[in-house]
């Protein structure tokens, strides 16, 4: 009976979003700075005083202009195998492990069969019913229903070991309600390794009237490019009828694209931020209570001003010490760490409302360090300042100091306060980003840098050396590399320069150069015996 009722509110509920609708475009009250066209972002609400330096355009990129394949099924019967199977992801793909309940968001992966390129959502467990111990059941039916929603085809995956069950009869009979009666339903029955028992394995779940079952294994590969196949006939219809959109979606591409990564730990509102970035039309992110309802990598586009943004929320990174061996947690952080070292900037989400002595300061710091150690532009985000009490312009001047001495690792890195529950600030985000990533990015004259090292060697001179030895001396001084700065400084003796006098210089280039917001690899070099020479004996020349 409570199955009943579900089936019918999802399928009500799905009616009101029938694909292809439009919803009437929005417009953000202009009090707040910026404008967002909601055909394509619903009106994010965020807090009037974030209207300086906000973006004067957000726009969030759709996903429909792809054809879009979504894979359902109930709880542990390889869908996330079968994603990356179909994507071919490998260890790279969504978590994939034999406990039940892992993948709880919408993931998405671009796949590619027979020249046509779609996307495949991997989508949780679907179950209709309460289960003891099972958490975020309704999120996870919404988070199904968005997929189907955007969808030209889903693959519902069924367990062939285990033979048809109640719960593929309440999936079934959900798919049969579906108001948008267009969609193509592909049945793929998992875990039919053995070629001999496929016709056994199949033949059971004919009953569930989802067309012809087919038989595939997700391990080993057998039988994907039948389902595949099947797939055909409903991309080349959403292809055809997406022609105008596929080609706006290649524009998007031509745009310049930032990709930026939540990195904290868990429980600071990293998807609650990434939510709110989207707007409250999109909940493309899981959010509760809960320490490690995000598991996989959860990622979204804005077009901000005509910039792609690339977010991307991942699992709360905990102390090593606190990390279980078993189960998912150990892949959970390392593809949070692993998304942070492919970012173009990574958003250090803490807690403003603990006092970061108390909240893992070593764990913050260690993050902080990897991100410097990786070469990423950071920018660290105080959330919750709406709970912070008594706040004023000490007060937040005395906040950031604190971050600022904790982190030391990133502590050229900008602050914003904000909050992801009201909206407060939120906007200023993207100002801050984009000074992060043109510091990231920027490349130096050579005149101008030995301009102002020469500058600071005069002003505070290198220390003396013991034993009469020659002095430290920096003879020029040239950028290599962007992304991050990297600036090579010829000199004498590279030992020479104690480690406090690198870290002025490092400094003193931050300063005059407004390298906030990017880790600068400064790197000593020093010249060869036979070079100095020969330079000294054509100085001495008349």
């Amino acid at each position: 009976m409570v199955a009943g009722l579900i089936l019918a509110a999802l399928a009500a509920t799905a009616g009101a979003w029938r694909p292809g609708g439009r919803a009437p475009a929005l417009r953000r009250p202009s009090c707040l700075g910026a404008t967002i066209d909601d055909t394509e972002a619903p009106e994010a609400a965020f807090g009037a005083s974030s209207s300086s330096g906000a973006p004067k355009r957000l726009k969030r990129v759709p996903r429909g202009a792809r054809p879009t394949v979504a894979i359902i099924g109930r709880p542990n019967v390889g869908k996330s195998s079968l994603v990356n199977r179909l994507c071919d992801a490998g260890k790279k793909g969504t978590i994939a492990v034999n406990e039940a309940g892992v993948t709880r968001d919408r993931v998405y992966q671009k796949a590619e069969w027979c020249g046509r390129t779609f996307d495949v959502v991997d989508t949780g467990g679907l179950l209709f019913e309460d289960e003891e111990g099972a958490l975020f059941l309704d999120e996870i039916r919404e988070q199904a229903t968005l997929a189907l929603r955007e969808a030209c085809a889903c693959v519902v995956v069924v367990d062939g070991r285990a033979g048809s069950t109640r719960l593929d009869d309440d999936i079934a009979r959900f798919l049969r309600r579906w108001p948008d009666q267009t969609l193509e339903v592909v049945l793929a029955v998992n875990k039919c390794e053995s070629a001999e028992r496929e016709a056994e394995l199949v033949a059971d779940f004919w009953p569930l009237g989802l067309g012809e079952p087919r038989a595939c294994s997700a391990i080993h590969g057998n039988g994907v490019a039948e389902v595949l196949d099947a797939l055909l006939p409903a991309l080349d219809a959403s292809i055809e009828a997406k022609a105008a959109q596929i080609k706006t979606m290649d524009a998007i591409d031509a745009k310049p694209h930032v990709n930026v990564c939540f990195l904290g730990r868990p429980n600071v509102g990293k998807s609650s931020l990434l939510n709110r970035f989207l707007g409250p039309g999109e909940t493309r992110a899981i959010v509760s209570d809960v320490a490690g309802t995000t598991r996989d990598a959860v990622d979204a586009e804005l077009d901000v001003d005509g910039t792609i943004f690339r977010f991307v929320d991942t699992a709360g990174v905990r102390r090593k010490a606190r990390v279980t061996k078993q189960g998912t947690e150990p892949e959970m952080v390392a593809r949070a760490l692993r998304t942070a070292r492919l970012a173009d900037v990574v958003l250090l989400v803490v807690d403003a409302t603990q006092d970061l002595s108390d909240q893992d300061a070593a764990l913050a710091q260690r993050s902080a360090q990897r991100v410097a150690d990786d070469g990423r532009a950071c920018v660290v985000l105080a959330n919750k300042w709406d709970a912070y009490e008594d706040k004023d312009e000490a007060s937040t001047r005395a906040v950031e100091k604190k971050i600022k001495e904790t982190l030391t690792a990133v502590s050229w890195a900008e602050v914003v306060f904000l909050s992801a529950k009201t909206g407060q600030r939120c906007l200023k985000v993207y100002a801050a980003l984009q000074r992060a990533v043109d510091a990231h990015r920027r490349r130096v004259a050579t005149a101008t840098l030995n301009e102002v090292i020469r500058d600071a060697m005069l002003w505070q001179p290198p220390p003396a050396s013991a034993g009469g030895k020659a002095g430290a001396k920096i003879y020029f001084v040239s950028q290599t590399a962007v992304a991050p700065p990297t600036i090579v400084a010829m000199c004498n003796s590279p030992t020479a320069f104690t480690d406090n006098y690198k870290r002025y210089l490092e400094r003193k280039l931050r300063e005059s150069l407004n390298f906030a917001g990017t880790p600068v690899s400064f790197i000593f070099r020093g010249r060869r015996l036979r070079d100095s020479n020969r330079d000294a004996a054509k100085r001495s020349k008349p």
